[in-house]
């Protein structure tokens, strides 16, 4: 089903007037739908095509808007990555974009794609186990093979949040806009729940609610980094994001988000406090407010380097978001 506008998408899942489908599913790049089709974890009936609507008539992919930066929905992670003002305004969200899987992928996989993939747990994408998030009565990752689990937050269901995008946009002030339902834009932080709150799903979307766009708060030093076993089409074993403020050579303002770590973005306010102050050229301060990156962290029995890896990658991120060289040591 090609629906002409955002608004029409919503309406066709919402089963509003003509044909009335029993699961209609929206794609895009369709690259995680196709996943979930040949898995046999999805059936639907129809597949309502979003690929190449814009959030306005002969909107670019990409405008800067007032004091925001506005993203399409559809926009490839290529284009993001690549794109001069994302690249000039939003560094940590081109890195989080270009870091993604293969250029291959890049080229097809969508904004909104990205942010509302479905987790890459083994387990849940393998139809032979009847998980939680599938709706049976366990995770198989807390007895089972977990190395690439969740260390925070994990609760009941030790899932990972696959989205870089979604790390990079906590720490960008970033927003979903949405057509179909009440709400006309929704802060990132608030787009995704916890397993606590709801295991079968990731977001709080509503049937029928779409995404347009993004938008976010420019952030010239920010950046994102990823720790991953290969630099190209993998998933990372921890991740972050940072977005900062210097003043008279020391760090005003912080924002910092870690990845691959926990079943959402995971918010580091303690870190945010601790680098207040510190200036970004001391390697020894900045370690030191990074240090506790991990607190409360509950790793199962192949996961915990997770806890010491976080740290470090939060603070490399950092010495990035400031404008210095990556270092290699831990």
């Amino acid at each position: 089903v090609r629906p002409r506008s955002h608004r029409e998408a919503a309406s066709i899942v919402r089963g509003e007037g003509g044909v009335r489908y029993r699961l209609p599913v929206l794609k895009a790049g369709g690259l995680d739908v196709l996943d979930h089709l040949k898995e046999g974890l999805l059936e639907p009936d129809a597949l309502v095509d979003v690929r190449g609507l814009r959030r306005a008539e002969d909107a670019p992919p990409v405008e800067r808007s007032d004091d925001r930066v506005l993203i399409d929905a559809s926009a490839t992670l290529a284009v993001i990555a690549r794109d001069p003002v994302v690249r000039g305004s939003l560094p940590a969200l081109a890195d989080a974009a270009g870091s993604a899987a293969t250029p291959q992928v890049r080229a097809v996989a969508t904004a909104a794609g990205n942010l509302l993939q479905r987790p890459r747990c083994w387990y849940y994408r393998n139809d032979q186990f009847d998980c939680l998030k599938k709706g049976g009565d366990r995770c198989f990752a807390i007895d089972g093979e977990n190395a690439y689990h969740a260390i925070l937050g994990g609760a009941s269901c030790h899932i990972v949040h696959p989205s870089n995008l979604a790390v990079a946009m906590m720490v960008l002030d970033g927003r979903v806009h949405l057509v179909g339902g009440e709400r006309e834009s929704l802060p990132i932080a608030e787009l995704y729940q916890s397993p606590a709150r709801g295991v079968r799903r990731e977001h709080v979307l509503e049937p029928g609610e779409v995404v347009t766009h993004l938008s976010l708060s420019p952030a010239p030093m920010s950046s994102f980094l990823a720790i991953k076993h290969k630099r190209s089409f993998d998933w990372p074993l921890a991740c972050a994001a940072a977005a900062i403020t210097i003043e008279g050579g020391r760090i005003r303002t912080a924002r910092v988000c870690g990845g691959a770590v926990a079943p959402v973005p995971w918010p580091l306010p303690q870190v945010e406090a601790a680098l207040v102050g510190v200036d970004p050229r001391d390697d020894a301060a900045v370690r030191s407010a990074c240090a506790d990156a991990a607190a409360g962290a509950r790793p199962l029995r192949e996961n915990a380097y997770k806890a010491t890896l976080l740290p470090v990658v939060v603070r490399r991120a950092v010495r990035l978001a400031a404008g210095l060289p990556e270092t290699e040591d831990a």
